[in-house]
């Protein structure tokens, strides 16, 4: 076992870090970049824990377990669950960067979702990377270079991670313990997202969600089934999503009341409510993104029917990614064109960037989106 385990179907990027470890192509600076589940994140953690380790990466020692599991004292990892990464936080990381090293090794400062920095932030981080202390290392990670700005990737030796294809990740979780058949359905579905892969193969209610998603198109057959289906994925995203934040945000309550003495000694110093008000505010947020994550894992979804009737017209012999409804896409490649499809699939991302990038509600994203899927002699009648 090593710490480029992990790391599924990414067999360059791994000779790359691995040549970096040795001093190969070491550098002060380094931006990870591939599409959503790729493992940007785990392969900047793995590389950290590499350079921290005397074997280069043997996942077995102290240093790269406590690197894997994120309680290294000379690794930093920097997470969001708001919206952006703002200018204090990122001042903070920078105040850190300029300390020694606790050990022998680097000082490592890993961002994730680098892409939701803020402008000041990015200023910031800027100068940080410019004017880098003698062992420190910062990894930012984004899903394209264009995420962040073109000062800062100039400064930074680029990583590029892939696509993993469906055998390697079916090969991936059957080595974790996955029923093959589990594994196989899995790696179809995620299409290539490692994280959803894992959560596919090991939860029934995330298949019947996914499956709720991917029988809609079947489902248009009318302006009100449009509606319905609208209401109908917005709330499984809600409802998905509160389940995932509900346990942290309850944890955080009791840990803020235990930190104010409200537990031991049953009332509320002065300092107390506006903690508890900053705490619910991001709160509110972190619940608003994840809401919009969903949402957005749910489109990806959509879309992959319509990727299906394409493939079909066009006399593809490649697996479908949805091969359980099989029948389904077949009917919709007889009754749709690709022309058709391919709109279709420019309506889903045009809802994708009004929520994401416009701040669009979902539910009326959703509806536009819905209504431009429909079949035209639907919306006619």
């Amino acid at each position: 076992m090593t710490v480029w385990d992990g790391l599924v179907g990414q067999h360059r990027v791994i000779e790359t870090l691995e040549a970096a470890v040795d001093g190969h192509g070491m550098s002060h600076a380094f931006l990870f970049t591939g599409p959503p589940g790729s493992g940007r994140s785990n392969a900047a953690i793995a590389f950290a824990a590499a350079l921290q380790c005397d074997r280069n990466g043997c996942g077995e020692c102290q240093e790269c377990r406590t690197a894997l599991a994120g309680s290294h004292p000379d690794v930093e990892v920097v997470r969001t669950q708001k919206l952006s990464i703002g200018v204090k936080e990122v001042r903070d990381l920078v105040r850190h960067s300029a300390m020694a090293p606790v050990g022998r090794g680097w000082q490592i400062m890993i961002v994730e979702d680098a892409d939701r920095l803020t402008e000041q932030a990015c200023n910031a981080l800027l100068k940080a990377i410019e004017e880098p202390a003698a062992r420190t290392v910062w990894m930012l990670c984004t899903p394209t270079v264009e995420d962040v700005l073109p000062t800062i990737r100039s400064r930074c030796r680029l990583v590029t991670l892939t696509t993993p294809t469906a055998d390697d990740v079916a090969d991936f979780l059957t080595r974790s313990g996955i029923d093959p058949a589990h594994a196989t359905y899995a790696a179809r579905a995620s299409q290539g997202h490692i994280g959803r892969a894992k959560a596919l193969a090991r939860d029934e209610d995330t298949r019947n969600r996914r499956r709720a998603v991917v029988a809609i198109p079947a489902k248009l057959t009318s302006l009100g089934a449009c509606m319905d289906a609208a209401a109908s994925l917005n709330e499984v995203a809600k409802q998905e999503a509160e389940v995932i934040t509900a346990d942290l945000d309850a944890r955080e309550k009791a840990e803020l009341d235990t930190a104010y003495g409200v537990v031991e000694r049953g009332r509320r110093p002065k300092e107390y409510a506006p903690a508890l008000r900053e705490m619910e505010k991001d709160q509110k947020t972190r619940a608003k993104r994840r809401h919009l994550d969903v949402v957005d894992r749910g489109l990806m979804d959509l879309a992959s029917v319509y990727r299906d009737a394409i493939a079909l017209s066009s006399g593809a012999t490649t697996p479908l990614v949805n091969e359980e409804i099989r029948r389904d896409v077949e009917l919709l490649a007889r009754v749709s064109t690709p022309e058709t499809n391919l709109r279709r699939i420019a309506a889903i991302f045009e809802a994708r960037e009004q929520m994401l990038e416009f701040n669009v509600q979902p539910p009326l994203a959703l509806e536009s989106m819905m209504l431009a899927l429909v079949a035209p002699e639907a919306r006619a009648g």
